[in-house]
Parts: structure tokens; C-alpha cells; sequence
């Protein structure tokens, strides 16, 4: 795991590069990334409708998009589709594991285990739940999600380059072949 010092050597040699950077997001031994101003809800789809993976438009028929928004209001139990304001460029000897920052986990958001690959460039889309019995009030840039940085035991050889990568915003589920 990289500690803070070995996070801001990286950013400084632009081997570890994240987008807009400011000191203040370095932590002891990650980086607390902040929230942009959209959010994917699940659309209130008819009663009939069934959410399939492996359709398209099925996907896109069950979330709506909003941008520039001021706050972002989880409601109970609801689960959403957030994205970073900052955006990152990984080089292929270092992954990233994405948490929730643990104030939030304690006010009952949750945050599925999220992997960045070697490789990867881009914001990060993150599944957010909330498991409170209220609505939880989020705003645009505060520091939601805490990245750690780990070194691969060799050079990967062929870094991410999947659906995800290069993505800036929220970008909707892949469908499922």
C-alpha cells in the first residue's frame, strides 16, 4: 500500500496522475477523492417493468441522469449512481481500491468494494446506497471517496482498457453478453 509521501512522489513525476490535484486530498496512505455535480437515480418505471442486463435500452430506460446540481439527496434505502469530480490516469504497476470515506459509512451510506485497475483513466462512477432510515444530504465537491493506491507484484502487461475507461461522469451499466 502506498503511503501519502510515495502518493505525492508519483503525482509530482506524473507516473500517478489525478485531475484537478490539490495537496489537501492526500491522506496518510491514500487520496480522498470528491463528489461532481451529477447523480443517476433509478427511474420510476410501470410495476410490469424488469430490469435486464443484457438489453441497452432496458438500462437506460431504468436510470435518469441529472447534471449540475447543487445537492444530491439519497433517499432512504435507495441506491444511486454518483461520480468523482476528480478524474485519474493509473500506470500499469499500480491498481486502486475505493472506499468510502468512513464519516459517511457511519451516517449509513455504503459503497460496494470498487477495483481500479492498472491502466485505467478516467472519473470513477460509484454505487452508493443508503441504508439510513432518513435522507442523507450530499453536496457537490465534498470529500466522499477514499482511494488506495497498491503496487502490482510485476508491470501488468496490458493495462485496463475496457467499457470504463476514459469515462468522465457517471456512465451508465455495461450490458451483460
Amino acid at each position: 500500500m502506498l503511503s501519502g509521501s510515495d502518493l505525492k512522489s508519483l503525482i509530482k513525476r506524473r507516473k500517478l496522475i489525478i485531475e484537478p490535484f490539490s495537496d489537501e486530498i492526500i491522506r496518510e496512505n491514500g487520496v480522498d477523492f470528491r463528489l461532481s455535480n451529477e447523480i443517476a437515480h433509478h427511474t420510476r418505471t410501470p410495476k410490469k417493468f424488469v430490469m435486464d442486463p443484457t438489453n441497452e435500452e432496458s438500462i437506460k430506460k431504468g436510470y435518469k441522469i441529472t447534471k449540475n446540481i447543487k445537492r444530491i439527496i439519497i433517499k432512504p434505502h435507495e441506491q444511486v449512481l454518483l461520480s468523482t469530480y476528480e478524474s485519474v490516469e493509473v500506470p500499469n504497476n499500480i491498481a486502486g481500491i475505493v472506499e468510502l470515506r468512513s464519516t459517511w459509512a457511519r451516517h449509513g451510506l455504503s459503497v460496494p468494494p470498487t477495483i481500479i485497475d492498472a491502466g485505467f483513466k478516467g472519473t470513477i462512477t460509484l454505487e452508493v446506497f443508503n441504508n439510513a432510515p432518513y435522507p442523507i444530504l450530499l453536496k457537490p465537491m465534498m470529500r466522499f471517496a477514499h482511494i488506495i493506491f497498491i503496487k502490482t507484484t510485476s508491470k501488468v502487461k496490458n493495462g485496463y482498457n475496457g467499457y470504463y475507461n476514459r469515462q468522465n461522469g457517471i456512465k451508465l451499466p455495461q450490458v451483460i453478453k
